[in-house]
């Protein structure tokens, strides 16, 4: 019975100190955030702003698994069912600390619906990560700091669009930054929000300037949009994702697709768990 024990213990110990070595890892003060997820289309034209829309699917589905919340903060669609750029709020314990690694260029090789002769394209989308910012911690003095501006909202027809200045954009003076939405009918709603967008954006940026290191990763993580740099590629021809960062293949693309994107992110998160910890040794 002892050296049963024995055995049974020595495994224990071993998992243990692994346990103890992750723990002593600086954690992300982060982590615990909220976030804020940007999507754009890069290079591909139409065929990327369809597959900006499948991300932000993708997001919204994972998200719901988990049952955190989801909400459109701005959109820009187009024609056939894609966005140009999409930005959303995500509410939900630990969000931050899951969904940061998604930051970066997402290339899709796959032959579009807009392709008549069957040829295989290439594509990208962007996408940024940012953690919510809480009021208290971005100050903006709105008088002295802010222009804001307000306009008819432009997209499809309906009752309501074009017809009362309704949108909203925000340009910080200091920074030059400038947020747009239009998705509310209320001018109110769409400064409200617009306004969390740009604290993210500003939160994010005073980080940066504090961590130089951080600053790097955060500037490099979308890159210009081109179909050389990637973190991941979605090869639907092949049903396959690959994850570049850390040579990862899953032949699931329609479950990834459908939000069961744990796999990618938690291997994700041993990944850089393994590398921060080797960097502390």
């Amino acid at each position: 019975m002892a050296r049963e024990e024995v055995a049974e213990l020595e495994a224990r110990e071993t998992q243990l100190i692994e346990d103890l070595k992750v723990s002593l890892i600086p954690r992300d003060p982060n982590d615990d955030r909220n976030v804020i997820v940007e999507i754009r289309a890069g290079a591909g034209g139409e065929e990327a702003a369809l597959f900006a829309a499948q991300l932000f699917r993708m997001y919204g589905r994972y998200a719901e698994q988990r049952r955190w919340r989801v909400e459109m903060m701005s959109g820009s669609g187009t024609g056939l069912g894609g966005f140009k750029e999409v930005i959303a709020l995500i509410e939900g314990q630990g969000a931050y600390s899951r969904l940061k690694f998604e930051g970066g260029v997402h290339r899709v090789q796959r032959v579009p619906v807009t392709e008549a002769s069957g040829r295989i394209h290439t594509s990208t989308v962007t996408v940024a990560v940012l953690p919510e910012a809480d009021d208290v911690e971005v100050k903006i003095d709105e008088a002295k700091e802010l222009r804001i501006d307000v306009f008819r909202s432009s997209g499809p027809g309906g009752q309501s669009v074009n017809t009362t200045d309704s949108a909203v954009r925000v340009t910080h003076v200091p920074t030059g930054l400038v947020v747009s939405c239009q998705d509310e009918k209320s001018q109110h709603k769409n400064k409200a929000k617009a306004l969390k967008i740009l604290r993210a954006r500003l939160l994010e940026q005073a980080q940066a300037v504090q961590h130089e290191e951080v600053a790097e990763n955060r500037r490099s993580m979308v890159g210009t949009g081109e179909r050389s740099e990637r973190i991941r590629t979605y090869n639907f021809p092949q049903g396959r994702v690959t994850d570049h960062r850390i040579n990862l293949t899953l032949h699931s693309l329609d479950r990834v697709m459908d939000g069961d994107i744990e796999p990618l992110i938690e291997a994700l998160i041993t990944h850089y768990q393994a590398a921060a910890l080797q960097a502390a040794t």
